[in-house]
């Protein structure tokens, strides 16, 4: 299991953010030619053939771009790098189970675009080309968990909302309308916003609607005649993605203009199936909700039961300086053994 470290280091060291993933594609192809059967789908790669009753292990290649140090490194107990905790760790687990289990059992999704926008997730192109892929018994996204199996998830909805105003001189603001300070009230609102606690099946979902960008104005001696924004609102599991846009609405109602421009539905936290379950011992790990959108969504949507496990700390995951536990890799590998074996 030390060579799970090597292979990590390895994928680590392959740049991959998201819609530049060949390298990763080429990489993990190549790694299994002539071992297992390998299927490109895009800029993906399944590994194993697609038949009913298989398990999935699914494991997004793309990263969020590099913000500090290129490439891999080990620092006592733990590989650092971009991708090393999401979820290039993940990746890792997986290409081992695969070569040490074959693929009778178990399949491998490899699949580029998690990190952008769901028009350039290839998750749905992947189960669109081998659509007996939905025939599968369970699948296993191998997000991080922090040592956790993680239940369902969250939905989501972002939308460009705008203010508008008038041009004008600087050295006027009179003559014109500061479409950047007419939004000072909705801004204020948004940053005194509190989570609101969605209990399900007893796990603590919280909703959450943030502000993540805002762009205004053309030059520094001109009153900006328009202010756009980003809205991202993370939604729980008891709501439709037509709940969702009508409750953001509502709360954006106070802006100029609101458009949707991209949403993810959620996953109910289902745990009854026995792989969940046998993994949940085999792991002697506790049952938390997924505060976060994943691709669970995607397969629960198809009828795929699905659960989010994987190591690595959520904490770690889009910051600099990310880092895995190398005890981390060894666990997830453990128990996910104990039960795919």
């Amino acid at each position: 299991m030390s060579d799970l470290v090597t292979t990590l280091a390895w994928l680590v060291d392959i740049p991959s953010p998201t819609g530049q993933e060949q390298g990763m594609q080429k990489a993990i192809a190549g790694r299994f030619q002539g071992r297992a059967p390998v299927h490109l789908v895009e800029d993906s790669v399944v590994i194993g053939d697609p038949a009913p009753g298989k398990i999935l292990l699914v494991g997004h290649t793309d990263t969020v771009p590099l913000q500090g140090q290129p490439g891999a490194r080990i620092e006592g107990e733990r590989v650092l790098g971009l991708g090393s905790t999401d979820m290039k760790g993940g990746v890792a687990v997986m290409i081992h189970l695969l070569e040490d289990l074959g693929t009778d059992r178990i399949l491998g999704i490899f699949y580029a675009g998690e990190e952008g926008p769901m028009s350039g997730n290839q998750l749905g192109p992947i189960l669109d080309a081998h659509p007996v892929l939905v025939e599968a018994e369970a699948a296993i996204v191998m997000e991080p968990t922090n040592r956790e199996v993680h239940a369902g998830c969250q939905g989501v909805v972002n939308a460009r909302v705008w203010f508008e105003g008038e041009a004008a001189h600087s050295a006027r603001p009179w003559q014109g309308v500061n479409a950047i300070t007419r939004a000072a009230g909705f801004l204020a609102a948004m940053d005194a916003r509190e989570p609101e606690l969605h209990l399900i099946e007893g796990l603590p979902f919280k909703e959450v609607i943030s502000v993540t960008r805002a762009q205004g104005g053309v030059a520094n001696n001109v009153i900006p005649s328009r202010f756009e924004l980003n809205v991202n609102y993370r939604f729980s599991p008891d709501r439709t993605i037509e709940d969702a846009i009508a409750h953001l609405t509502r709360v954006c109602s106070g802006a100029d203009g609101f458009e949707v421009s991209d949403a993810s539905p959620a996953a109910y936290p289902h745990m009854d199936h026995p792989l969940f379950t046998d993994l949940v011992s085999a792991a002697d790990a506790r049952v938390a909700h997924k505060q976060g959108w994943t691709d669970v969504a995607q397969l629960a949507a198809r009828g795929v039961p699905a659960i989010n496990f994987g190591p690595g700390e959520t904490a770690l995951a889009h910051k600099p300086g990310e880092s895995v536990r190398i005890d981390d890799l060894h666990w997830a590998y453990r128990s996910l053994k104990a039960v795919l074996g």
